[in-house]
């Protein structure tokens, strides 16, 4: 995908040999039939064109989209965005609940500016290249990796919808963009049926595929299988599937249904080299093939204008040139969901300590959460330690914990902003990667009875992650039925996708917005008085330029307790209410806009004038 530039050059020479008087691109022009053909025969212009569906489908970074609209996959129990959002500030009761125009994910009948405006000109990039490369004169081999991308890139955007809708109008043909009609809503098992459909045809058209490093980031035969058992993982679970709902009839051959297609692309994956890195540390800082994890990857750039992101200075502190985002503030939430290093639950360790929380935890907890004393080598200082105590000095705010997972560490303070369409790290993002398959595969396992395969997988991860194996068999040995099992695998997604715009999804699709209920708070800490910290913590140790807090053993209770103020103050947005989860939150309403764009529409039940069930 970094290979847009390229493609921009060739479509404009070619296009300047071919029709010199057109004043427009041809694949923005309203009637797509009006110039030669023969455009849908040349591989380069449409390589461009499938670039511009990528750039719209494949999500970047959570906190780079630049619409509201995105939000609803951000209120989560994880950070403090959630509660201190504008649009999580409704959710969570401090502007009142939800009404139906609130959710705006699909728009009116035109095309914005911004991912997500209408998902329904993406889908038609992907409807165009479908038919008209079908009926063009290219080699067949390029025609199956055109049209097997285009697959994929249309069942995601698809699969997108029905997470958020559960049924949708289905556009399976090019449409007139100055005409776009839809028609009515399909309930949910059309939509499963059709985006399973599409991607196993995906898989069919990729199949043998291999690209070059140039042209990393394309969607390929292994990411096509991931995403179809990622599809049936939903459809199985309570959110599609629920359990003596006295409505719907729970149907449990899903699961195995799932089991079969996550099995698949786990030995999918495998067979196509992938797997898991060595380091979880590691994962974001590793780009190109080399990442063997990364499955589906939006690409960035810090030197090509328009193709970097800002999301080094959103995670590091002012000290280091950033400019923190709630998104990436841990809740207490998530912290307390990191086991021990043994793998024991914080809340059955006789090992835990409140006022040393961050001691002896699960090794992903130092890769991905800074707090106060800790080592955090940022511009290429190895030894640097970040102080996170109200009013520390060169910092700003009263933030008591950072995120350290999309950052880089050999990046200087001066190479951090993001502006003028250039700079900052230009580091990838992973949409889905490896380590997400074995965790579909171990939930499959675990609700069809095999507890046992869903352990080694899940194993795999926590010896990765550098978990001990203890006396509990990494912490394994506490889940000894499937419910157990069951919640294991819930708190190891958490864990492992921290930060990863994962985890709102999973509360829904297991009808879990119960844990966004009663307050979302976060930590800070406070020196036990302004003399203690500016005339010790912070001045010089005699005859050097360092401060004496760099010499604190943090590690050590008694010196944590002499300076810093326990218990550490908890903090929370003001005026947050309560936030009641009802069932018509898994299944979101239509704007007003969309919904008025169509008499065939009918809204979600469950708001207001409601009469569509999605489930039906």
């Amino acid at each position: 995908m970094k290979n847009k530039i390229k493609f921009h050059v060739y479509l404009l020479l070619f296009l300047s040999v071919l029709c010199v008087a057109c004043k427009k691109d041809y694949f923005s022009l309203d009637d797509k039939n009006g110039l030669d053909g023969r455009l849908w025969s040349n591989e380069g212009a449409i390589q461009y064109y499938l670039n511009e569906a990528y750039d719209k489908i494949i999500p970047p970074f959570p906190e780079e989209y630049t619409a509201n609209n995105f939000e609803i996959h951000l209120e989560t129990d994880e950070s403090y965005f959630g509660a201190n959002s504008s649009w999580g500030k409704k959710v969570f009761g401090l502007n009142g609940e939800l009404a139906s125009n609130d959710i705006r994910y699909v728009g009116a009948k035109y095309q914005g500016t911004n991912i997500g405006d209408n998902r329904y000109f993406d889908i038609d990039r992907c409807n165009n290249i479908i038919k008209n490369v079908a009926l063009g004169d290219l080699p067949n081999d390029s025609k199956k990796k055109l049209i097997g991308q285009a697959y994929a890139l249309r069942a995601m955007v698809y699969f997108e919808l029905t997470k958020i809708y559960g049924g949708m109008p289905l556009l399976l043909e090019p449409q007139n963009p100055s005409a776009l009609t839809v028609g009515g809503r399909e309930p949910a098992n059309v939509m499963i049926t059709q985006i399973v459909n599409d991607l196993d045809s995906a898989m069919n058209y990729l199949d043998g595929v291999s690209w070059t490093a140039a042209e990393y980031g394309k969607l390929t035969k292994e990411a096509a299988a991931a995403l179809k058992g990622k599809v049936l993982l939903y459809w199985a679970s309570p959110q599609f599937n629920p359990v003596n709902d006295g409505v719907h009839a729970y149907d449990p051959s899903r699961w195995t249904t799932a089991f079969k297609a996550n099995e698949d692309a786990y030995n999918i994956c495998l067979a196509t080299g992938h797997g898991l890195l060595p380091k979880y540390s590691d994962i974001f800082l590793t780009e190109g093939p080399s990442n063997i994890e990364a499955l589906i990857v939006r690409s960035y750039s810090s030197t090509v204008a328009k193709w970097g992101n800002n999301v080094e200075a959103k995670v590091r502190p002012a000290s280091e040139g950033g400019s923190p985002n709630d998104y990436y503030y841990a809740s207490l939430n998530l912290i307390n969901d990191y086991t021990m290093k043994d793998g024991t639950p914080i809340n059955q360790s006789a090992h835990y300590d409140p006022v040393l929380f961050w001691k002896d935890r699960d090794p992903r907890f130092n890769a991905t959460i800074a707090w106060n004393g800790c080592l955090w080598p940022l511009s290429g200082n190895s030894q640097r330690r970040q102080w996170t105590y109200v009013k520390a000095i060169g910092e700003s705010g009263d933030r008591g914990f950072y995120c350290k997972r999309f950052a880089t560490p050999n990046l200087t303070k001066s190479a951090v902003a993001y502006s003028n369409d250039y700079g900052g790290s230009g580091m990838d993002w992973i949409q889905m990667r490896f380590a997400e398959v074995i965790l579909d595969y171990a939930e499959t396992a675990n609700e069809t009875g095999k507890l046992s395969l869903a352990k080694d997988l899940v194993r795999q991860l926590r010896v990765r992650a550098g978990i001990e194996e203890g006396q509990k068999d990494f912490g394994l040995d506490y889940a000894t039925n499937k419910d157990q099992m069951r919640d294991l695998i819930t708190n190891e997604r958490s864990v492992e996708f921290a930060f990863e715009a994962k985890r709102c999804d999973d509360l829904r699709r297991l009808r879990l917005l119960t844990k966004l209920q009663g307050t979302i708070s976060a930590l800070r800490f406070e020196v036990r008085n302004d003399s203690l910290r500016t005339k010790v913590l912070e001045a010089d140790i005699p005859g050097t330029t360092t401060m004496y807090r760099e010499t604190l053993d943090m590690n050590n209770r008694d010196t944590v307790l002499k300076y810093f103020n326990y218990p550490y103050t908890e903090i929370t947005p003001g005026g947050n209410g309560t936030f009641s989860a009802t069932d018509n939150y898994y299944f979101y309403s239509l704007s007003n806009q969309f919904i008025n764009s169509s008499p065939l529409l009918q809204q979600t039940i469950g708001w207001e004038g409601g009469t569509f069930d999605p489930l039906k």
